[in-house]
């Protein structure tokens, strides 16, 4: 039996088609659709699919012979409504607030999500930090002086180009405009706008009402500190501040080295105005960003460039967008970019590739042109991941941030910022390589791409890489017996010292492996009657689902060496 069920989530009504089934005697229910959010709508898909199921029904196909059959393990297009509800119902992600009604832009993490999140900002820490012994990892205040933000020149140009209708609606204009000419769309000034807005009788996208202003709107958050005669601070809007103002400090603690990099993992605050698509868009979020300090003289070379100097880069150039993306080599492109700033484009690329092991016709770099890039940037790059059913997404990017920054907090704060070349005895301000990444951005792609639909599982299976997952194990005891057990809780203490991992004792063996393959866990181990006898347990791979039988005793190694990827399953 086919029946359409309504989801609240987020303060959103949702619409899916579920069926009933009687299996082994139990009544159990499975979603067969996600319908949208219009009712009438959902009623129309509803009855368009129960049609063409009656009508292939009625075609008698032939029964698939199961023992033939292979695995079918494909990824799943998910769009972001499903996405919120997968997100929601295993605990990693939802909207704060929610019993509230939730609140626009905020999401809060749960303890599935939780963990996966510092799982990536575990890994981007090793991989990052490890390109030099002179970076390293600082943590400053959220809140900062509204000098910091007069300097850096956040006050005067921070600002989104808002589109406000008749009805006094706003939205962010190149958002609306986006929906229209099917363009990625930045840098035109307000008249450009609204003369692009007349040419395609765009409206405003909650009442339909005509737009009638076009103009920059600042996203900081103000906070007022004390009482009586308060002071205004503001929310930072990005973590990088927090180096520059400390980059004096620093780097007397660094012994005047450079290039010194200065890496931040933290929250940053924008007041969107129109966050959307769950984590892409919030007003609170968290960033991983570097700061790489060094000599302007020595922008065109770098002492490991001969390492990747043919390594093929992956772009779009601002100047040939019409030939789309390209491979060009390190060499290649250093002809135009210096290579300093192509050495860390680089290593990006191979942290996105052979660390987290996207494909790579999901990715590349794309270069913002003079219009478009950020007003204190050189060379922007930004980095970029083709989503299902949203495209081109920035995950992060590379840029040139000159010595902007630092010459405007020495001017405001009348500190010298200078520092010594030690072989020219030359002084200068330090320029800024700035490798910025949205670590919610970078979790919700992550989901993305590790969601799959095994159809002869008829289960979903998060096929996260094992460095990422947030539980590593799963330990089953094949029956709830003492002596089995003991075991059980001996590995889980042993194991559970180094990672998380989880005992799972209810329902069939075979229900307690879908559990764990929905939520990403890459390895079951199980305790049996053959554990009894020979002191060993059977592992199981989650893509595979290959078992093996592994020597207790050796078990935490094996694990070890599978995780970090350095031993393959069948190696075992």
């Amino acid at each position: 039996m086919a029946f359409i069920v309504k989801k609240k989530i987020g303060g959103n009504e949702y619409y899916y088609l579920n069926e009933n089934k009687r299996v082994d005697g139990k009544v159990k229910t499975k979603t067969i659709a996600y319908l949208g959010k219009d009712k009438k709508e959902a009623e129309k898909k509803a009855k368009d699919i129960l049609e063409n199921r009656k009508q292939s029904d009625q075609k008698s196909p032939k029964p698939l012979d199961l023992k033939e059959a292979k695995p079918v393990l494909k990824s799943t297009e998910i769009s972001i409504e499903e996405l919120a509800v997968f997100c929601k119902r295993k605990g990693f992600v939802y909207q704060s607030g929610e019993i509230y009604g939730g609140l626009a832009g905020f999401y809060d993490y749960g303890s599935l999500g939780h963990q996966l999140k510092k799982n990536f900002e575990n890994v981007w820490r090793k991989y990052f930090l490890g390109l030099n012994s002179n970076f390293f990892e600082i943590e400053t205040s959220e809140i900062m002086s509204s000098n910091v933000f007069v300097a850096s020149e956040h006050l005067k140009n921070f600002n989104d180009i808002a589109a406000k209708c008749k009805k006094g609606h706003i939205e962010r204009v190149d958002l609306l405009m986006e929906r229209y000419t099917h363009k990625k769309m930045d840098g035109l000034s307000d008249d450009e706008w609204l003369n692009l807005i007349k040419e395609n009788k765009a409206v405003c996208s909650t009442c339909k009402s005509p737009i009638e202003y076009v103009g920059p709107i600042n996203m900081m958050f103000p906070i007022q500190l004390g009482v009586g005669t308060a002071t205004t601070a503001y929310l930072r809007p990005e973590t990088a501040q927090g180096p520059y103002v400390n980059f004096k400090a620093e780097f007397e603690v660094a012994r005047n080295k450079l290039p010194l990099g200065l890496a931040l993992i933290g929250r940053a605050y924008r007041n969107e105005l129109s966050p959307r698509n769950l984590l892409l868009r919030q007003r609170a979020f968290t960033q991983a960003e570097l700061q790489i300090f060094f000599n302007p003289a020595k922008i065109e070379e770098h002492e490991d460039f001969e390492d990747v100097k043919d390594y093929e880069l992956i772009v779009m150039q601002s100047n040939s967008r019409d030939d789309g993306v390209i491979k060009t080599s390190c060499n290649e492109l250093a002809k135009r970019i210096p290579k300093f700033y192509v050495y860390y484009m680089a290593r990006v690329q191979q942290f996105y590739l052979d660390v987290l092991k996207l494909e790579e016709e999901k990715f590349r770099f794309f270069e913002l042109n003079d219009k478009e890039k950020a007003f204190y940037n050189k060379y922007h790059f930004d980095i970029e991941v083709d989503l299902p059913n949203l495209g081109w997404t920035e995950l992060g990017g590379v840029h040139y941030r000159t010595d902007h920054d630092l010459k405007g907090h020495q001017e405001i704060s009348k500190q010298n910022l200078s520092v010594m070349d030690e072989e020219t005895k030359e002084r200068f301000i330090p320029h800024v390589v700035e490798l910025s990444f949205g670590v919610d951005r970078n979790f919700q792609t992550l989901l993305t791409f590790a969601y799959f639909y095994d159809k002869e599982r008829d289960n979903i299976v998060l096929r996260l890489n094992p460095k990422l997952s947030p539980v590593k194990a799963a330990i089953l005891p094949i029956v709830k017996k003492d002596e089995f057990e003991k075991i059980s809780r001996n590995i889980f203490d042993t194991l559970n010292k180094e990672w998380k991992v989880v005992q799972d004792k209810s329902g069939s063996i075979g229900r307690r492996y879908a559990r764990n393959d929905e939520v990403g866990t890459p390895f079951c181990i199980t305790i049996d009657g053959e554990s009894l006898k020979k002191k060993d347990v059977t592992i199981r791979d989650r893509d595979t689902k290959k078992q093996t039988r592994v020597k207790i005793s050796l078990l935490k190694d094996i694990l070890r060496k599978l995780i970090e990827e350095t031993l393959d399953f069948d190696e075992i």
